[in-house]
């Protein structure tokens, strides 16, 4: 037995060493040496605490009314501030504050924190719009209190505005963990950078993909497995791809409609308002307004398995 135990401390001695000397071989897997990132556990609960405040009654806390919401939703404030500019100085100290002596990110921390605080009521007007988008559009959704309280697809919505507005404040980090943790619960894939109007409704949602710079207009309906997305990419003399925020994504304008698992690609892509994009079709140019885009003459081969041999019925639909 002492033996065993001895050769397991060996053989961990000896995994430790080659993980270690890893780390240097493999410098951009590790985050050693420097300040802390930002901790997902607490943008987790900073977004439930903003969801809590965003929708009062429907999360953590019941039997709120108005003799008691001032102060439910005041203390909730305080939290969200103190531990949201903690985090956003994280963030800043790491991607602007590194050798930069000048820059206090404690006080851009906290302005920004308010400044995210002060846009919440701007958020729940949009939101507003987007449920009662979602209970025009859908005639399974028996209340709107259905759809705040059981939908995915308005989940994601409200995540993608609040780290929408994170993203415009320049609050690194944050905005991206946010959208990725709805991500994660709900297959809807929102990068906050892009930009959506009011009314956005995702029906069913699992497998949407939203680019960076997607632009999207009013009243705006997509269904599950749409993608609109890059069709290519710029790369710079040596031919590195080039990052940043230019114009890879469509553009869809007001009062459009698509259906699932539709691939819309390319910045220059713009779908007119009105228009009705059919399920599965692959859209690299744009489409004029009051359009209707579906694929032509799809073909269906069905075997009765019934029948003798090979005899099947071929039909269009």
């Amino acid at each position: 037995m002492a033996t065993d135990i001895r050769t397991k401390e060996i053989d961990l001695l000896g995994i430790t060493d080659q993980l270690v000397q890893s780390y240097t071989e493999c410098g951009m897997l590790h985050h050693l040496g420097h300040e802390p990132l930002p901790s997902r556990e607490t943008v987790s609960t900073i977004l439930l605490d903003l969801c809590e405040v965003i929708f009062p009654g429907y999360g953590r806390k019941q039997n709120l009314h108005t003799g008691n919401i001032a102060f439910y939703v005041g203390t909730l404030l305080d939290g969200v501030l103190t531990k949201l500019s903690e985090q956003i100085v994280r963030a800043l100290r790491h991607e602007r504050c590194r050798g930069d002596v000048d820059f206090d990110c404690e006080a851009e921390a906290e302005a920004k924190a308010v400044e995210l605080l002060r846009r919440i009521p701007q958020i729940r007007s949009l939101l507003e719009r987007d449920v009662e988008a979602a209970f025009r559009g859908d005639p399974a959704a028996k209340s709107h209190y259905e759809i705040i309280f059981c939908y995915p697809g308005l989940e994601a919505i409200g995540i993608f505005r609040i780290a929408h507005e994170l993203h415009k404040l320049g609050v690194p980090f944050i905005p991206r963990m946010m959208t990725e943790a709805a991500h994660s619960k709900t297959g809807i894939d929102i990068h906050p950078g892009a930009t959506i109007g009011p009314g956005f409704f995702i029906d069913h949602g699992t497998g949407v993909v939203i680019g960076e710079t997607t632009h999207i207009g009013e009243n705006v309906k997509l269904y599950q497995g749409v993608t609109l997305g890059a069709l290519s990419f710029d790369r710079d003399d040596s031919g590195e791809l080039v990052h940043g925020a230019y114009k890879r994504h469509p553009t869809l304008q007001d009062n459009v409609i698509v259906y699932a698992n539709a691939t819309i690609l390319g910045g220059q892509t713009i779908i007119g308002e009105s228009t009705v994009i059919g399920s599965n079709v692959w859209i690299t140019r744009s489409v004029d307004p009051f359009s209707v885009v579906v694929l032509e003459n799809p073909k269906h081969r069905v075997k009765n398995s019934k029948a003798r041999g090979e005899e099947a019925l071929m039909y269009h639909i």
